[in-house]
C-alpha cells in the first residue's frame, strides 16, 4: 500500500479504488472510439476548410484507420514488455499533440498526416488499456463489470463522436473537433497518472516483489531480443498494406491495379508472417496464445461483428443528411438513442451471460442486431427519422453492446498475463481490419447499387437504395455469424485454458480464470 501511495502521489492518505483506475482507464477508450467517428458529420466542412480533394478527404478518416489497425500488436507487444502505464501514457500524450496539430493546420497534407499521428497513438492506448483491465480487476463478476463499462464506453464514444463532431462543427467550426480530442486526452492523461498505480508497484502489492523486480525483468527481457522486430515489421507492413489497399477499393474499385497489388503484398507479407513466427522462440503473436480459452473464436467473431459495426456509423449518418435532408446537429442527435442503448446493453451483458451462458448471450446479441439491420434495409427516401431510424437504432445498439462485451471477453479468455497486452492488442486488430474489410466492401456495393439504379430513378431513390442493399448484407452477415458463435464458442469451451494463469482460490472449475463468464451451459 505505501509503494501505491508514494508512486501515485496520492496525498490523502489512501490509494484510488477500482472504480477510479477503471473510470480513468475507460475514458483513454472513450477517447480513441471518439476519434474514430467524430470527423464523420463534418468531412464537408472539413474539405473546405483545409482545400481537401475528394480523395483527401477520404484519408482524412483513413489515415487514423489505417496507422491505428496496423500498429495494434506491436502496440500490444510494446506494452507488455516496456510497462503497460508506461506505454498508455505516451499513447495518450502523442494522441494529444496529434489532435492539437490537426486542429491548427489548414494544409491537407498536415492534417492527414496528424492524423495518422493519432491513429499510432491510439494503436498504443486501446490494448495496453485493456490490458491493465484485465490485470487491475480479478475474475468473476467485478472482471465482468469493468467490460461492462468497457463496452458501453466504447459503443458511446462511436455514438458519440457523431453526435460531438454535429455539435462543434455547428457551433465553432470543424477546428474544434480536434480541439476538443486534444482537451479530452489531456484531461485522460493527468487521470492516468493520478489514479493507476505504476505496474511494478501493482505486482509487488499483489506478490510481494520489489518495485524494481518487474522492471528489471521488463528491461532483461528487452535486451534478450524478446520483442520480435522482425514479425512485427513484416505484420504491420502486411496489415497496412491490407487495409491501404481495402480503403483505396471504396473510391477506386476493385479492379484498380493499386488496389490489386496492395491486396497481393498483404497475402505475400501475412504469409512470410506466418511462416517467420513458426520458428521463432520469441514470436509477437505466440502459438500459446492462439491456444488460450477461447481466444481463436472471440477473435473470428470479433472481426465478423467488426465488418458491420464501423460501416453502420458510416451509412446511417450518410442517410439522415443526404436522404433525410438533416443538418450536421441533427444528425448527431440523432445517435443518442443508439448510444444509450448500447450502455443499457454494456450493463446488462455479464448479467445475462451469467444466466443464461456465454454461447446463448452472444448468439441473441448478434440476432438482435442483425433484426435492427434488418430493419434498417427497409428504409424509405421519404422517410421519417422516427419511423425509418428510431426503432432499429435501438435494436442495433442493444445487439451490439452485449456482442462486443461478451466477444472480447472471450477473445481474452485463459491469456497468461504476460500476454494480456498482446491479447487486447489482437482483438482490436481483428475488429479494426474486419471494419475495414466490410467498409470496403459495403461502401463499393452501395456504389454500385446506387449506379445502377441512378439510370432510371430519382437521385434519392437510388442513394437509399444502395444504403439499403448494404444494410441487407450486414444484417445476413450477423446471422451467418451467430450460427458460427454457436458452432464456435461451445467447441472451444470444454476446453481447459492454457497458460501460465493459475486458477485463483474459490473460483468455480467451470469458469475460465480470466473470463467474467461462465465458459458455457
Amino acid at each position: 500500500m505505501n509503494v501505491a501511495l508514494t508512486q501515485t502521489g496520492r496525498a490523502a492518505g489512501r490509494a484510488p479504488g477500482p472504480g477510479a483506475v477503471l473510470s480513468a482507464l475507460a475514458a483513454a477508450q472513450f477517447t480513441v472510439m471518439l476519434a474514430t467517428s467524430i470527423v464523420n458529420v463534418a468531412l464537408p466542412q472539413i474539405r473546405a476548410g483545409a482545400n481537401l480533394s475528394d480523395g483527401g478527404t477520404t484519408w482524412v478518416v483513413n489515415a487514423y484507420g489505417l496507422a491505428f489497425g496496423a500498429l495494434l500488436l506491436a502496440g500490444g507487444r510494446v506494452a507488455d514488455l516496456l510497462g503497460r502505464r508506461r506505454v498508455l501514457v505516451g499513447g495518450l500524450a502523442l494522441f494529444a499533440l496529434a489532435s492539437v496539430a490537426a486542429g491548427l493546420t489548414t494544409s491537407s497534407g498536415v492534417l492527414i498526416t496528424a492524423r495518422a499521428v493519432q491513429g499510432v497513438g491510439a494503436a498504443a492506448i486501446a490494448p495496453a488499456a485493456l490490458a491493465l483491465v484485465m490485470d487491475r480487476f480479478p475474475p468473476g463478476p467485478g472482471r465482468g463489470r469493468a467490460l461492462g463499462v468497457w463496452g458501453a464506453v466504447s459503443g458511446a464514444g462511436a455514438a458519440g463522436g457523431v453526435l460531438l463532431g454535429g455539435v462543434l462543427t455547428q457551433a465553432w467550426g470543424w477546428p474544434w473537433i480536434f480541439h476538443s480530442v486534444a482537451l479530452g486526452s489531456a484531461v485522460v492523461l493527468a487521470a492516468v497518472v493520478a489514479l493507476v498505480p505504476r505496474d511494478a508497484a501493482a505486482e509487488a502489492g499483489r506478490q510481494g516483489e520489489r518495485p524494481g523486480d518487474r522492471q528489471d525483468e521488463r528491461l532483461g527481457a528487452t535486451r534478450r531480443g524478446q520483442f520480435d522486430l522482425l514479425g512485427t515489421v513484416t505484420v504491420t507492413l502486411a496489415l497496412t498494406s491490407l487495409v491501404w489497399g481495402l480503403t483505396t477499393a471504396r473510391g477506386a474499385g476493385w479492379t484498380d491495379a493499386r488496389v490489386l497489388g496492395s491486396l497481393g503484398a498483404a497475402a505475400v507479407l501475412l504469409t512470410a508472417f506466418y511462416v517467420i513466427e513458426r520458428s521463432r522462440p520469441n514470436a509477437l503473436v505466440p502459438p500459446r496464445l492462439l491456444r488460450a480459452g477461447r481466444v481463436a473464436a472471440g477473435n473470428l467473431l470479433m472481426a465478423l461483428l467488426g465488418s458491420v459495426w464501423i460501416a453502420l456509423f458510416f451509412f446511417l449518418p450518410l442517410y439522415q443528411q443526404q436522404v433525410l435532408g438533416s443538418g450536421p446537429l441533427v444528425t448527431g442527435m440523432g445517435q443518442l438513442p443508439l448510444a444509450c442503448a448500447h450502455m443499457i446493453g454494456s450493463a446488462l451483458a455479464p448479467r445475462i451471460a451469467r444466466v443464461i451462458g456465454a454461447t446463448a448471450t452472444v448468439t441473441a446479441a448478434l440476432l438482435t442486431e442483425a433484426a435492427g439491420l434488418l430493419w434498417l434495409s427497409w428504409m424509405r427516401p421519404d422517410g421519417t427519422y422516427l419511423v425509418d431510424v428510431l426503432g432499429p437504432s435501438i435494436l442495433v445498439g442493444l445487439g451490439l453492446s452485449i456482442a462486443f462485451v461478451q466477444l472480447t471477453a472471450l477473445a481474452v479468455d485463459g491469456v497468461p498475463r504476460q500476454d494480456a497486452g498482446l491479447a487486447g492488442g489482437l482483438v482490436n486488430t481483428t475488429r479494426q481490419v474486419g471494419g475495414a474489410i466490410g467498409l470496403a466492401a459495403l461502401a463499393t456495393l452501395a456504389g454500385s447499387v446506387t449506379a445502377h439504379a441512378s439510370a432510371d430513378r430519382p437521385p434519392l431513390d437510388a442513394l437509399t437504395a444502395g444504403y439499403r442493399a448494404a444494410f441487407t448484407v450486414s444484417a445476413a452477415v450477423l446471422a451467418v455469424t451467430a450460427l458460427l458463435a454457436l458452432f464456435l464458442i461451445r467447441r472451444t469451451g470444454a476446453r481447459t485454458p492454457t497458460g501460465t494463469t493459475a486458477r485463483p482460490a474459490g473460483v468455480d472449475p467451470g469458469t475460465s480464470p480470466l473470463s467474467p463468464v461462465p465458459l458455457d451451459r
